[in-house]
């Protein structure tokens, strides 16, 4: 693993349509060293999700590199850039997007098994991360009888299950109250941390950003220092 393991340099993406070419990143730079959570903070609209798009190699820039674990990831086959996804970078939405016929369990031995993780080790660990996050009790529950917190450490326990190098975190508790939404947050922060992890989680509560080791935001295309 390299102490930086993820790097954007000088990414652009332009969205085309019919009222003409819209630049939404302009020559993007970006340094997550290992370890260190960074916030993005940028009002709606700005492209955050965009550049985590990109960073995540959902979205290929239309020029510039992103390298993954020291690899330029961004030119790859979509091939090459599925297995980097699934084996160095983990994600978190908003909203959990947890299979609903799927027990919480199920939900994070899934993504091992996909890796080739032996189902027995895949459920060990899944295990160990739920009750990381105080779900032993709510393993064998469907996401639809959890709560929004419940289902939302569910989804963060489904991002690490793999043991990624770079955690992307968009909103990751926009859709909670205030109080769920600073414990959800903590316990993210002290597993990233735990695990020695690169971190950017999109946030637009100044508070959670305050708690990161730095704040960037997205002005004019560029990634600048908030």
């Amino acid at each position: 693993m390299t102490s930086t393991p993820l790097v954007l340099r000088n990414v652009e993406r332009v969205y085309r349509g019919e009222a003409g070419d819209l630049p939404i990143l302009r020559g993007a730079d970006l340094t997550l060293r290992a370890g260190e959570i960074v916030a993005l903070v940028a009002p709606s609209g700005a492209g955050k999700s965009t550049l985590l798009h990109v960073a995540g190699l959902l979205d290929r820039p239309d020029s510039g590199s992103v390298l993954v674990d020291g690899q330029d990831a961004g030119s790859l086959p979509d091939s090459g850039r599925t297995a980097v996804r699934r084996d160095t970078i983990g994600f978190v939405y908003q909203f959990h997007h947890l299979l609903g016929e799927f027990t919480a369990l199920e939900n994070v031995v899934l993504p091992q098994m996909i890796a080739g993780r032996p189902r027995w080790a895949a459920v060990a660990h899944a295990q160990a991360l739920l009750a990381a996050f105080g779900l032993s009790a709510r393993v064998d529950h469907l996401p639809g009888k959890l709560s929004g917190g419940e289902q939302q450490r569910v989804a963060i326990a489904r991002a690490l299950a793999n043991g990624p190098k770079v955690l992307l975190a968009d909103e990751p508790t926009g859709n909670l109250d205030v109080a769920t939404a600073a414990t959800v947050f903590e316990e993210l922060l002290a597993i990233v941390r735990g695990q020695g992890l690169a971190a950017l989680i999109a946030t637009h509560n100044p508070e959670l950003a305050g708690r990161m080791d730095r704040i960037v935001t997205l002005r004019n295309g560029l990634i600048v220092p908030a």
